[in-house]
């Protein structure tokens, strides 16, 4: 039997009408929004950065957990969260760009490098993450969701146009987060948008002992500073290979190319299904709980890291110190670097266009 998904604001706490917009909240104040389902599966999230904080599923013997890194409370982020950027969503430009620069229809645009001289999920200014975002609560029938609204204003980060966005939520009845992105502007611009949660179906612990599977034979080859070569190469014969699913673990720790910095995976997949419509592209699995993931997306690629980067100096909603390894993030886009690579999947956006982007997450379980 289906029952009413509830819609709420976790803080504070009351009922959030479905047609009424939430005012924007004092800056370093986020509110956090709660989706319930039947199953009793709930998602959190925040009107700062459109941030996920919180999808709590059962495991095999209905035991709930959350299994989005997060830290331990809202007011934390707007602190914390430029480090690792824990379920925001990212923004104007997922991934990085070689030399902060490119050129649109002939004229240059330059962005604050932040990751060398590269720029890294937009540049050093504030980017999407780090904004208040407007939150409408609707229903659909039985489902409820979430609509975020955003406008980054002509020039912001250093990219053009003003850039209307809507980020969408909706928990579905059988346990799955569908988010969709749209996007219009007011002058030719590039745009690359993703989720940057970090999966642990588990709960807690490293995800080394869970298993992965990646519809992709080709990785987008980077050379220094993580910048794609332009090529996409053959995962065959190298730990990239997740065309059969392997522990996250088994070959992580491969000295030498492609593996690179200080370990781990930080990698980006070309899919090998054409992005014409949403299809099943990935495949996370815990043999100890049995929770399982499946990522459904129209998106090209998608860029994995198991946190590597991570400090050791934060801690998650249980007090537990956040390690690398932790989590992985699956971050469904466009391609990195896409604007200085006219043999990539274009990521323009002109006045007139509407960008739209689907990453589904659906949790299921699995028996012994």
């Amino acid at each position: 039997m289906r029952a009413r998904l509830a819609l709420a604001l976790a803080l504070p706490l009351a009922a959030a009408a479905a047609a009424q917009t939430a005012p924007p909240p004092q800056q370093g104040s986020p509110r956090e929004y709660t989706l319930r389902n039947a199953h009793g599966t709930v998602v959190r999230f925040l009107d700062y950065g459109a941030t996920i904080t919180a999808i709590e599923v059962p495991d095999r013997n209905g035991r709930r957990a959350n299994v989005v890194l997060a830290y331990r409370a809202p007011a934390d982020y707007p602190r914390l969260n430029h480090k690792n950027g824990f379920g925001a969503t990212i923004g104007r430009y997922a991934g990085r760009i070689a030399g902060a620069r490119f050129t649109l229809d002939g004229r240059e645009y330059r962005l604050q490098a932040n990751d060398g001289p590269n720029a890294l999920h937009g540049g050093g200014l504030p980017g999407l993450a780090a904004r208040t975002w407007t939150v409408q609560p609707f229903r659909e029938g039985a489902i409820q969701g979430a609509r975020l609204r955003f406008t980054s204003p002509d020039g912001d980060q250093g990219f053009p146009g003003a850039l209307s966005l809507t980020v969408t939520y909706r928990l579905l009845a059988d346990d799955a987060l569908r988010i969709d992105y749209q996007a219009r502007t007011t002058r030719p611009t590039v745009l690359n948008l993703t989720n940057h949660s970090y999966f642990n179906l588990a709960g807690s612990g490293p995800v080394t002992g869970q298993r992965l599977r990646i519809a992709a034979s080709r990785w987008i080859e980077t050379g220094a500073g993580g910048i794609p070569t332009g090529r996409l190469a053959p995962v065959a014969g190298t730990p990239l290979d997740f065309r059969d699913a392997h522990a996250i673990g088994e070959r992580i720790d491969h000295k030498g190319p492609p593996m690179a910095g200080p370990g781990g995976y930080n990698h980006a997949w070309a899919f090998d299904a054409p992005a014409r419509g949403v299809r099943p592209v990935i495949w996370l699995s815990d043999p100890a709980s049995g929770r399982t993931l499946t990522v459904e997306t129209d998106a090209p690629s998608v860029q994995a890291y198991t946190g590597d980067y991570f400090d050791g100096a934060d801690r998650d909603g249980q007090g537990r110190t956040i390690r690398p390894r932790d989590g992985i993030a699956l971050e469904t886009q466009g391609f990195a670097d896409a604007p200085n690579r006219p043999g990539f999947p274009s990521t323009r956006l002109a006045p007139g266009q509407v960008f739209r982007q689907t990453a589904i997450w659906r949790f299921g379980t699995t028996r012994q």
